[in-house]
């Protein structure tokens, strides 16, 4: 038997004997409200849900955006990226150390033309990330910088970025990574955080800051983080949300300890995005051992009931508003064995567990009559929808801010 067997039976065991009436329960009560709509007694009504409030989405890759992949690769993968998802986040080419290589040669073309595309689609981007301060992630040419050329530096790349994207990226990861090492902190001090997020304020007064880091829904690193958070807003640094990657688990993931990793960072008050997902993860064999093994279709199976599971749970807590893909396709995926779709696009099992979720369980669909006082209302999920009244259509954004809507088609 192969060793994803052996490691997910426990795991896999606890998935089959949660509580999902209590997470079902739970996505109706924090995920839907009321759609009102008002029309002639007895009139033909339908609701079609258009998008999702809640954020499900996936990284946008370079070679997708530069022309490395082939022209069929590059319309499939818009193609499925349009229909599956509401959200993205830039891979790679967005890093400052992919964008400003050599000091002063700063390369803005792949990030400009994933915004073209993402903005031509309605699509809301995140900017991952304005710095990262793991040493091996900091460009030679900044720690060769005097400490006063290196603070003008950082202060440049916070400024202009912000100022030249002002209004265009939904949210921004502002330095990735921060309990595990901070080269800038090292360098310029344990506070210098603040004066990075002010200097990217100073760009863009409205952009919104999230921490970004790992190893926290495993409850490994929860405590740290829960500490590092803290700290940071004491020290009155403008952060707006807090960004957990889902990738470092293995060939399982502990329901319990996302559950609780959830529950602990709700104290905050701020938005979580589940912002790197990934299963199976980088502790799996697929990561730590053989990079090509494929999986049996039992496995395959078993990957699909974990995704089924882990999105339910997060798509449940109250605090979590969106879960991003760290790669969907095994064409841009660090670890291929995780996408949805295969290098030739035909769809695993966990492809059918996430269209199941997201495009069929928690998506409206709603056909009926206006009662005798001329009034529908429809349990609908958050988010925008289509409604045909006598075949009047109207466009109505559920919000869950508000908890209903009303249509007005008298």
């Amino acid at each position: 038997m192969s060793p994803f067997k052996f490691a997910c039976v426990p795991a896999f065991a606890a998935v089959l004997f949660a509580a999902d009436a209590d997470l079902d329960a739970a996505i109706a009560r924090h995920r839907t409200g009321a759609l009102v709509i008002r029309a002639a007694p007895g009139a033909r009504i339908t609701v079609e849900q258009l998008r999702h409030e809640f954020w499900f989405g996936a990284t946008l890759p370079g070679g997708v955006f530069t022309g490395r992949a082939s022209p069929a690769d590059i319309a499939k993968f818009k193609e499925i990226f349009t229909s599956h998802f509401n959200a993205g986040v830039i891979e790679a080419a967005f890093k400052w150390h992919d964008m400003e290589k050599e000091r002063g040669k700063v390369d803005y073309s792949i990030v400009d033309s994933m915004l073209a595309w993402a903005d031509s689609q309605g699509i809301p981007l995140r900017g991952h990330c304005l710095f990262w301060g793991i040493p091996n992630r900091v460009q030679p040419w900044l720690k060769d910088l005097s400490d006063d050329d290196l603070r003008t530096a950082i202060r440049q790349r916070g400024r202009s970025i912000a100022a030249r994207y002002r209004g265009r990226f939904a949210e921004y990861d502002l330095n990735n990574e921060m309990i595990h090492a901070d080269y800038y902190a090292q360098r310029l001090g344990p506070a210098f955080i603040k004066e990075m997020a002010l200097w990217v304020k100073d760009g863009d007064p409205d952009a919104t800051l999230y921490f970004n880091d790992y190893d926290i829904l495993t409850g490994n690193r929860l405590a740290d983080y829960v500490a590092h958070i803290r700290r940071l807003l004491d020290l009155g640094v403008p952060m707006s949300g807090i960004g957990v990657q889902g990738h470092l688990h293995g060939d399982s993931f502990d329901p319990a300890a996302l559950r609780n990793a959830l529950d602990t960072l709700a104290q905050f008050k701020l938005p979580i995005r589940v912002t790197e997902f990934n299963f199976p993860g980088q502790r799996s064999r697929y990561y730590t051992g053989d990079r090509k093994a494929q999986l049996t279709p039992e496995e395959e199976s078993r990957k699909a009931e974990a995704l089924r599971q882990y999105f339910r749970i997060c798509f449940a807590h109250p605090a979590v508003t969106g879960i991003m893909m760290w790669g969907f396709w095994e064409g841009a995926n660090w670890i291929p064995q995780s996408s949805l779709y295969r290098r030739d696009w035909t769809p695993t099992p966990a492809a059918g567990a996430y269209e199941d979720l997201v495009l069929k369980q928690w998506w409206t669909r709603w056909s009926g009559a206006a009662n005798k006082d001329g009034t529908a209302t429809v349990q609908a999920f958050y988010g925008r929808h289509r409604v045909t009244v006598n075949g009047r259509e109207f466009t109505v954004d559920l919000k869950r801010a508000s908890g209903a809507a009303l249509v007005d088609a008298q």
